[in-house]
């Protein structure tokens, strides 16, 4: 396909978020101190959730240590946090955080300028949507429920991390999701900065596009051979005929 040819007749469009749909310096800039700082609070005050106790159980698989205290259990989210390692536990117990942060009108989302008006517009043609980030389910969620424009979760049929799809840059994940969605392949259509994870979509059958937004980290790397675009309004999305 031609770098230049962005128009796409599909049943729906699959969405990452970092560096896509949002500046990933919000995220690391102030999502991430936000979490750090409230890890210590999250692990004391509800160490008896289920979804905080799986957590911490697979923190302590990763480190290899199973009887790891609390402390030593932050000592590792912080380093993952310095890493930026998609690790499944950092990203659930970060999500429990930012939840009740968006919850109590202390955050608020972002979104790039030309996201929105073309998520409803291609929403509004039939097109459903669906978000793949190795941010939780619970960040997604609530990532969409507080956006700058209001409450967009209406707009997205389904959430998918590395816990319920898989890892980001392996094909078999994309093939999970698109079993999930009864999508067929060939009709799903990803969005994504990181050359990887456009690589693993495409193995697993779909089509793909990199974003490529200026000041990202990705935009000097380039996303390789695959059709690329600045902006979600340089992207045709029409619902498929067949």
């Amino acid at each position: 396909m031609s770098v230049r040819d962005l128009t796409y007749a599909v049943d729906a469009v699959v969405l990452d978020i970092e560096g896509t749909t949002s500046a990933t310096g919000f995220v690391v800039d102030v999502l991430y101190p936000y979490s750090r700082s409230r890890f210590a609070a999250l692990l004391a005050e509800r160490s008896e959730d289920p979804e905080v106790a799986r957590a911490v159980a697979q923190v302590r698989e990763e480190i290899g240590d199973p009887d790891a205290g609390a402390a030593e259990v932050e000592k590792a989210l912080d380093t993952w946090l310095d890493q930026d390692r998609k690790a499944t536990p950092l990203k659930t117990l970060q999500g429990l955080i930012w939840s009740e942060g968006f919850a109590r009108g202390d955050l608020v989302s972002h979104f790039y300028d030309d996201v929105v008006p073309e998520l409803r517009a291609w929403h509004s043609a039939g097109v459903r949507l669906y978000v793949y980030s190795s941010g939780s389910v619970a960040a997604q969620r609530a990532w969409f429920a507080n956006s700058p424009q209001g409450d967009l979760t209406s707009l997205v049929s389904g959430l998918y991390d590395t816990e319920n799809a898989g890892p980001k840059q392996e094909a078999r994940s994309y093939r999970r999701i698109a079993s999930a969605t009864g999508v067929a392949p060939d009709r799903l259509l990803f969005l994504s900065d990181r050359p990887g994870e456009l690589d693993a979509a495409r193995e697993a059958g779909w089509r793909a596009v990199g974003i490529r937004r200026p000041g990202e980290p990705y935009f000097e790397q380039g996303v390789g051979d695959h059709a690329a675009a600045g902006t979600f309004d340089e992207i045709t999305v029409s619902r498929s005929s067949s």
